[in-house]
């Protein structure tokens, strides 16, 4: 299996105006979401094998998500169906095309109920890739599961990524937030964070100087998402600024989740070959993979909704061709 994603698969209730509060939304529209599942289902479309370890409820919208996953080619064997939680939920509202809000009803959901007993760990020891975010991290008995997943990925060579993907509303301070990630960091090697998420872990919005921090904990590689101003990366050979394309953004949501797609796809099968992905840790060949994530991130801008909006990866290279 070249990717394997662990974590929420939840329903996304998107709203029926952009610019409004989410208390002033008139109505909500029900779409698959959670974000290493749109990972999954983004490298799905680009051409990698892809996976999905999660939990929802064994409910009409549990079943559901599962068959959406199914049918993007996405290997659902590692999912669990939970009886006494339902599947969770989240309510979106729009400011503006480049930002939102988010509401999660998941009191407990079914995906902060997978146990550590409940993971397909043959699945897992065959990835090429392993791919999680904080939202799993949260709460027991998930983030035991989730550790427990890395664990097992890591001892057989997998290339260990993890998204910041915080939500200040799931945590109690921002400190609680910065400390459990400082404690993951030593198991990654790919980490990949907004611009607030930089702050929040360093104190410094300064791509620059705040990823050179955090490649001291020992993440091989480390990129920040800046939205329409594009990327930035660093490793040990150095680090720079990828710039944006430019495009008509109808909705910004899940763009950071193609990105990482995008980006796992150039790191670990390239044009469909296996290759090393610490071979690629090069300057020359970042700036060519964070244009290539950059251009993933930019075609799922175009569309409302995430999964639907997901580019294929004759649709990137089409795109960068006319670019």
């Amino acid at each position: 299996m070249d990717l394997v994603c662990l974590g929420a698969l939840l329903i996304d209730m998107f709203p029926a105006e952009i610019g409004r509060k989410l208390v002033e939304v008139s109505a909500f529209y029900p779409k698959p979401g959670g974000a290493p599942a749109n990972v999954a289902v983004a490298a799905a479309r680009l051409g990698m094998r892809s996976a999905f370890i999660g939990k929802v409820g064994d409910d009409a919208f549990g079943h559901y998500l599962a068959g959406i996953l199914q049918q993007e080619g996405v290997d659902v064997s590692g999912m669990r169906y939970d009886p006494e939680a339902r599947t969770s939920m989240a309510f979106i509202a729009m400011p503006d095309v480049n930002s939102y809000d988010i509401l999660f009803y998941r009191n407990p959901g079914a995906d902060m109920r997978l146990q550590a007993d409940e993971l397909d760990r043959k699945l897992l020891q065959s990835a090429r890739a392993f791919h999680f975010d904080l939202l799993s991290l949260g709460q027991e008995p998930s983030r035991s599961a989730t550790l427990e997943a890395a664990r097992i990925a890591h001892q057989t060579g997998a290339l260990i990524s993890f998204d910041v993907n915080y939500r200040p509303l799931l945590w109690r301070t921002p400190e609680d937030a910065r400390a459990c990630v400082m404690e993951v960091l030593p198991r990654v090697d790919l980490l990949k964070l907004n611009e607030i998420e930089l702050e929040v872990l360093t104190g410094d919005r300064d791509p620059a100087a705040a990823s050179a921090q955090l490649l001291d904990y020992g993440p091989a590689l480390v990129v920040v998402t800046l939205g329409p101003y594009g990327s930035f990366f660093r490793c040990q050979a150095g680090g720079e600024h990828v710039p944006a394309f430019q495009v008509e953004t109808v909705d910004a949501t899940g763009c950071g989740d193609a990105f990482i797609a995008g980006l796992l796809y150039q790191l670990v099968t390239p044009a469909g070959e296996r290759v090393d992905w610490r071979s690629q840790l090069t300057l020359d060949r970042m700036r060519e993979i964070l244009r290539y994530a950059n251009a993933v991130g930019a075609l799922t801008a175009l569309t409302l909704g995430v999964i639907p909006a997901l580019p294929t990866a004759a649709q990137v290279e089409q795109f960068l061709n006319q670019t």
